[in-house]
């Protein structure tokens, strides 16, 4: 499948389509897919510790016409949302159940590719570097190159 290409920024701590030669760059690995699965903001439950105690629960609009039904559909919140919870730990020090929270929440933003049959397995690991999170991700995929990496960096908290 082809997307159109986003390109992380870790200084900005965001990503951007990619133009390349006069037009907008096509990605045919999982990178986009990734990105947007990581650093989209997927809605927070109700009794979620919000940063700085706002009020905003976050997410994707789109989220309330992804529902699916079917016995092994998983709970309808849950199985088609969009995104992480990564943007509840951004005013978070790295410490480390902060990077414990933020693996469990790339994980769960990423079941998705096993459970469409993407990969076979997913592996997720978090680091502290200085201030940020360093994230990584290993895909074990079910056919094609065997194995794929994607790091990415994001600011945490002073």
């Amino acid at each position: 499948m082809t997307d159109l290409a986003l390109q992380w920024n870790a200084e900005t701590v965001s990503a951007d389509l990619l133009l390349m030669g006069g037009g907008l760059a096509t990605d045919d690995s999982l990178r986009t897919a990734i990105l947007i699965s990581l650093f989209t903001d997927a809605r927070a439950s109700e009794d979620a510790a919000l940063p700085e105690g706002g009020d905003d629960l976050r997410g994707w609009w789109g989220d309330q016409f992804a529902r699916e039904a079917g016995p092994d559909a998983g709970s309808a919140e849950d199985r088609n949302r969009i995104g992480s919870l990564l943007w509840l730990f951004s005013r978070s020090k790295t410490l480390p159940a902060v990077l414990s929270g933020a693996r469990r929440a790339a994980e769960d933003a990423l079941s998705w590719l096993v459970r469409d049959g993407v990969a076979a397995r997913v592996s997720v690991e978090v680091e502290r570097q200085d201030q940020r999170l360093a994230i990584g991700i290993v895909l074990d995929r079910p056919t094609g190159p065997a194995r794929q990496r994607y790091d990415f960096v994001w600011e945490a908290s002073a």
